[in-house]
């Protein structure tokens, strides 16, 4: 499927998740219909989806932490497949630089660093080392909830 110019202002236009498609058909002066079928097809692609986020820092006792993984293997994506299916990971990324992956992870009291280190990526094989950042404050961070 080719993004064009009109798909890209509905997928913006969408960033407020439950805007009518007829404002946004208003809008960008197209019909409703037209609107509706991109973002089927937009979806139906893998491309778009529309998800409830959270802003994290509005929800008490989560805590966002930033993973950098290095590896003792050069196969990064099955890795980073394996990773992104542990309790508490909203997304993997396979990076440039000095770390192999980088997780983005979002904990609560019940369900922390120790118990995702202990219980979830002790499970991991072939992780030569990480490095945990803890998000004290962020700016325009919405996550998907996951515990």
């Amino acid at each position: 499927m080719t993004i064009d110019e009109t798909n890209i202002s509905i997928m913006k236009h969408l960033r407020e998740g439950r805007k009518p498609y007829s404002e946004i058909a208003k809008s960008l002066t197209i019909t409703e219909n037209t609107v509706r079928a991109r973002v089927k097809k937009l979806r139906d692609e893998g491309i778009f989806t529309i998800t409830g986020l959270v802003n994290p820092s509005k929800i008490a006792e989560q805590i966002v932490a930033f993973v950098g993984i290095k590896l003792k293997t050069m196969n990064l994506v099955k890795k980073g497949e394996e990773i992104s299916k542990l309790k508490g990971v909203i997304s993997v990324a396979v990076v440039t630089g000095q770390y192999d992956l980088i997780t983005i992870l979002m904990l609560n009291k019940d369900y922390g660093l120790l118990e995702f280190y202990t219980s979830e990526m002790s499970k991991v094989s072939e992780v030569q080392s990480v490095e945990t950042f803890v998000a004290f404050e962020s700016f325009n961070l919405n996550l998907p909830y996951v515990l």
